[in-house]
């Protein structure tokens, strides 16, 4: 029974950079992933523009050079091929972890849906973008109803409803607008969120202002029809003609997952995972818990950007531990 130092669930850039510093100091790990390289960044729009600058997505220190101040979906997605192939890392793809276990020699068992692997620590670094906030409506589960963004050439003539009023509500309404569709914002808040990125928000609001896109405040969706969308706001019921729907309303860590690995996460509002704020060793000793997902729904706390350091910090305190035998 091969027994590794570490096993690392989710290829995220977080989750590499737990396998960069784990290979530093000559760690046996492994990576484990349910999809492709940096899924979630695959799976994000094709013509999508990070937010932040690609020095602060570096990692490995590799040198990330983009053609703009913020690279592209693209751009990142070659980035992290390179920083893979530059360290040589060990990563098995399309393998999803269905749960994970700690036997009575202290050895973990990570259970994936091919075989089962055994470590003395654990890094759980799953983030949170597969995991989407649905609207609990009847209609959801129709095929107009998009919880993921792909491109807005999809939408060209259409009658669209974006739910929400966040960056990623406010980037799809204006990109869908400048392309041709028909714009209607559904926001359960009275307006849109302060926190919307700083060239983002003018425009959104000013296009609402002038009528260009339609927007609902401090209303929901009731429900979701063939052709049209029942809305609850502040003056009672409202039909609106509607070909899609673009539920832009955030996402959250897989509590599931958690829940059967035994991971506790507190009763706040955030529904935060318990750990050890200085190691991130979360309530099981040798379980640890990796990037975004560390502060349980606070989803726009902790980015690629300042969740780095969590790969230096948990590895320095798995070392110590594995020496002392523990």
């Amino acid at each position: 029974m091969k027994v590794y130092d570490l096993i690392i669930v989710g290829a995220g850039p977080i989750g590499l950079c737990c396998a960069i510093e784990a290979q530093k100091e000559g760690l046996n790990y492994l990576v484990i992933e349910k999809g492709v390289l940096v899924n979630s960044i695959f799976n994000f729009p094709t013509n999508m523009t990070f937010f932040s600058t690609s020095n602060l997505l570096e990692i490995g220190g590799i040198p990330f050079i983009s053609h703009g101040d913020k690279p592209t979906r693209a751009e990142s997605l070659e980035y992290f091929r390179r920083v893979i192939e530059t360290w040589e890392l060990n990563i098995s793809f399309y393998e999803e972890v269905e749960w994970i276990d700690k036997n009575d020699e202290g050895i973990f068992e990570t259970i994936t849906v091919d075989a089962t692997y055994y470590s003395k620590k654990i890094v759980v670094a799953t983030g949170f973008y597969d995991n989407y906030r649905p609207l609990n409506v009847p209609g959801e589960k129709l095929s107009k109803v998009k919880h993921y963004y792909d491109s807005p050439h999809n939408y060209v003539g259409q009658k669209i409803i974006v739910v929400g009023g966040g960056n990623s509500a406010c980037d799809v309404a204006l990109e869908t607008f400048y392309k041709g569709a028909e714009v209607t914002m559904v926001v359960r808040k009275p307006e849109i969120k302060e926190s919307v990125k700083y060239w983002i928000r003018p425009n959104i609001i000013n296009r609402i202002k002038e009528g260009s896109i339609k927007a609902f405040y401090n209303s929901n969706i009731v429900e979701i029809l063939d052709s049209e969308v029942i809305i609850q706001t502040e003056d009672g019921g409202v039909s609106i003609e509607n070909d899609f729907v673009l539920a832009m309303t955030g996402y959250k860590p897989d509590y599931e997952f958690f829940v059967r690995c035994g991971i506790q996460f507190g009763e706040d509002v955030y529904r935060t995972p318990v750990h050890n704020p200085e190691t991130l060793e979360t309530n099981i000793p040798g379980m640890y818990m990796a990037g975004v997902n560390v502060a349980g729904l606070q989803t726009s706390k902790f980015f690629i950007e300042n969740t780095r350091v969590h790969a230096e910090v948990i590895i320095a305190d798995m070392k110590k531990q594995i020496e002392v035998g523990t």
